[in-house]
């Protein structure tokens, strides 16, 4: 214990001392601003009481006074900004303690067993990760010290007047993990509230978040030019203060931390050894659910609703398929740390709303286009809605082409959407040019036939031989360069009718300002301040755009399993860790992929009408599309 007080003394004393060299920096900024203004009064005084005659002294009073007017009002607005300014602060959903009681008492209890404040409030954002922030910044209101006044630690800290800071928890720790392994894994982050609580730190902190907050708003100015203006020397100054202070801030949060973990050392040290594999654990879920299951969701304009409970369904699965998680399971009849809240679903729900927005940029509420899904209607309302959106997409696209239906026909008409008419045109050879027949030139000649593939109605005003912009290669179709060219030009198509789609649906309703307030999990909370620019969403884009090739893949993909579920009896499904599913028989299918690629690189369909053989699916049969 000895020697923990020491870590704990050590770490503490260097955040101090590079927390003081910040505050010096800052004081010797001030000193440079007033250095002109002192001048300028002492050539002021000493012209009428006589000490400083002559016209040398008038000239440098005439030529300083001015000057230092000038550097006065500069930085006062430098400082004005600084301080006015609005800290970045992390999106999440407030949590007050009477929707988590329990939560409350489990973490004012750890804090008075590591001898620190307790946090002031508690918020969970859709991450797996745990932090403290602090929120005492005058842009965001007072500080919450009277509402939570009781679990400040104000009565056993020598500094009361420093509110703590806010405990932001990653809300799939909550539903994963259970209540000693939460406990374990929270216990150096509430261990920093002590180094957070020293007015020096504290100061610091104020000082370097106000000069970043200064930053942000000179660069993101869209005034007039003016006004830009001010700004853009505003954040000259202010970049070169980060650049003098980053070394010591750095520095101090290293001690902090340092100070926090020695002092977390005596707290469930063994539990937390199998809590952080639990970390890692979650996190590989939480990507998993998050890339696999929601974002199909999300691209179609629903969210689903329960995403923390996605993922404890994630990674029960994950237990079961890999051998090395067996022992993971036992664990999980033990108490779940989501029990801790009064409202699990409310706080789920709330958390998997802000999830959409920060992750893909879904607007602040619900709505006719963007509504919820729970699990149990995920696989009949976003799998067989994706397919069939999809398949539909790719049927548009090859009536833009003017392609046939297939040989085999349909019992819908000419443009019946089947999968043979898919499969015939990805197969058909390629046409050839054939020599002019010859013509009587006493009978008028009719237009030739068009033949496949043909460009499409909306480029048919380009000139004869000249290539539309659809047909010229682009960077992102490189890697369609082994495919078969109707393969190809097949892709480039569905990517630009898919591009023109995310236009036209790009622009949404204005999200409102308290997204992040968590409404459904804290009643009666008092209106928060917004939290983060709306117009920068989404914060994490999860996936880079998907190429030509893919999405090809997707569609053709999309195309089967709408013949299966309508010609062989399959089912829509979901699977936790890859998300969209066919079931056929009750069993997931997993070989399609092999035979979809096959016809997309080498135009031979021969592997996939087997498969369909196999599976008994009708291609010759038309299939229902949205």
């Amino acid at each position: 214990m000895s020697g923990s007080g020491t870590g704990v003394e050590a770490g503490a004393q260097a955040a101090r001392s590079r927390a003081l060299a910040v505050l010096r920096l800052r004081s010797r900024a001030l000193a440079g601003a007033v250095l002109p203004a002192a001048g300028a009064v002492i050539l002021l005084v000493g012209g009428p009481t006589g000490h400083l005659p002559g016209t040398g002294w008038d000239l440098a009073r005439w030529v300083l006074t001015p000057v230092a007017v000038l550097v006065l009002l500069a930085a006062a607005g430098v400082a004005l900004v600084v301080a006015r300014a609005r800290p970045a602060m992390s999106p999440t959903v407030e949590i007050t303690e009477e929707v988590a009681p329990d939560l409350y008492r489990m973490v004012r209890d750890l804090a008075d067993r590591l001898d620190v404040p307790a946090p002031s409030a508690i918020a969970l954002t859709p991450d797996c990760d745990s932090w403290l922030e602090d929120r005492t910044h005058p842009a965001h209101g007072p500080p919450p010290v009277e509402e939570h006044g009781d679990i400040a630690g104000a009565g056993r800290h020598p500094h009361p007047s420093t509110a703590a800071p806010v405990l932001v928890i990653g809300s799939p720790f909550l539903w994963w993990m259970r209540v000693g392994e939460l406990r374990a894994v929270l216990a150096p982050v509430v261990a920093g509230t002590g180094p957070s609580a020293h007015p020096d730190i504290a100061a610091a902190r104020r000082f370097v978040r106000g000069l970043d907050a200064a930053v942000a708003v000179a660069s993101a100015s869209r005034r007039g030019p003016v006004f830009r203006g001010v700004l853009a020397g505003v954040g000259w100054v202010a970049r070169a203060l980060l650049r003098g202070c980053r070394g010591h801030a750095a520095e101090m949060e290293r001690g902090v931390a340092a100070a926090a973990a020695e002092r977390a050392q005596a707290v469930d040290y063994g539990l937390r050894i199998v809590a952080q594999e639990q970390v890692g654990l979650a996190y590989a879920g939480w990507d998993r659910l998050l890339t696999r299951v929601a974002l199909p969701a999300w691209r179609m304009g629903r969210w689903p609703s329960r995403l923390n409970a996605g993922v404890v369904a994630a990674l029960t699965e994950l237990s079961r398929r890999d051998r090395l998680a067996e022992g993971f399971t036992s664990r999980l009849g033990e108490r779940p740390a989501c029990d801790l809240l009064e409202e699990p679903g409310a706080v789920d729900e709330a958390a998997s709303l802000l999830a959409a927005r920060l992750f893909h940029g879904g607007p602040a509420e619900p709505g006719p286009d963007w509504s919820p899904v729970h699990w149990a209607d995920y696989p009949e309302e976003v799998v067989d809605r994706k397919w069939r959106t999809d398949a539909a997409r790719l049927h548009r696209v090859l009536d833009a082409l003017r392609v046939r239906p297939a040989a085999d026909g349909g019992t819908s008409g000419p443009d019946g959407p089947t999968l043979s008419r898919v499969l015939d045109h990805l197969t058909a050879p390629a046409p050839t040019a054939a020599p002019p027949a010859p013509t009587d030139p006493t009978r008028p000649t009719a237009p030739p036939p068009r033949t496949d593939p043909a460009p499409a109605p909306e480029t048919d005003s380009a000139p004869a031989g000249e290539p539309t912009p659809e047909d010229e290669p682009t960077p992102e179709d490189e890697d369609l360069a082994g495919t078969t060219a109707r393969s190809a030009a097949l892709a480039a198509r569905l990517s630009a009718e898919l591009a023109r789609e995310e236009a036209a649906a790009a622009p949404r309703p204005a999200p409102s300002a308290t997204a992040s307030s968590g409404s459904a999990a804290s009643p009666g909370a008092h209106d928060p301040v917004p939290l983060w620019d709306d117009r920068a969403l989404p914060l994490f884009p999860l996936q880079p755009p998907r190429t030509a090739r893919e999405l090809l893949a997707d569609h053709i993909t999309a195309m089967v399993c709408c013949a299966a579920v309508d010609t062989a009896g399959a089912v829509p499904g979901l699977d936790w860790l890859d998300g969209p599913a066919l079931l056929v028989g009750g069993e997931r299918v997993a070989d399609l992929s092999p035979q979809v690629l096959a016809l997309i690189e080498d135009g031979d369909p021969t592997a996939l009408r087997l498969w369909l053989a196999r599976q008994g699916i009708r291609p010759e049969k038309p299939v229902r599309l949205v």
